[in-house]
């Protein structure tokens, strides 16, 4: 389970907690999100389940995102790196450039990151904790808000093109989506850079 031991190992400085969504799929942006807990009591009172996003419902998911909009015990922010911009800068560098969209605004000291990279052009001292989402209350909450957020889009993209699923997949490969890319070609919320993909180049319709 998470808990507050890396923000209160620097404390008093402020830190926020980044984590991202989306390097994976087919489909759509990646989509980071930045956490600053301002009242930790608070936070623990309300949000003491909250985990690491991959291992809760979505239900549970969503009753949390919509929580932790609206409480003024955190700041949050939500970057997101576009399809092109995957294309054109490759994955890694997009989610980079997505992490450094979620904390524009966001006036921490230090930043603590899902994974083993440091935020690669981010103006704050970055430390990346290995599974720092099921770690630290910060990074979980990025995490949920994160996917959350991603899924949305995922959802809202899905109207317009039906026919991938992607309300249910969320752009990733499932074996519906490849079936619906055979069938239909690509569009242009497609990754043209990722395999099977690239393989496949069509116009937007």
């Amino acid at each position: 389970m998470p808990s507050f031991e890396y923000e209160f190992s620097f404390a008093p400085q402020c830190v926020a907690g980044v984590d991202e969504v989306g390097r994976g799929p087919w489909a759509g942006p990646v989509v980071a999100a930045s956490v600053i807990v301002l009242n930790k009591t608070l936070f623990l009172e309300e949000f003491a389940g909250i985990d690491d996003s991959k291992k809760i419902s979505k239900k549970m998911r969503e009753i949390f995102f919509n929580r932790l909009k609206i409480v003024n015990f955190i700041k949050f922010n939500v970057g997101i790196a576009s399809v092109e911009e995957i294309d054109s800068l490759n994955i890694l560098n997009a989610t980079f450039l997505a992490m450094n969209r979620a904390l524009e605004g966001m006036k921490a000291d230090i930043v603590i990151v899902d994974g083993n990279k440091a935020i690669s052009g981010a103006k704050i001292k970055t430390i990346p904790i290995i599974k720092g989402d099921s770690k630290s209350y910060s990074i979980a909450a990025a995490s949920i808000i994160a996917k959350v957020s991603r899924d949305n889009i995922m959802t809202d993209l899905a109207r317009n093109f039906p026919e991938y699923k992607w309300n249910e997949n969320s752009g990733y490969g499932t074996k519906a989506h490849r079936h619906a890319i055979l069938e239909y070609g690509i569009c242009c919320h497609h990754r043209k850079s990722y395999a099977p993909i690239k393989n496949k180049y069509f116009a937007c319709s």
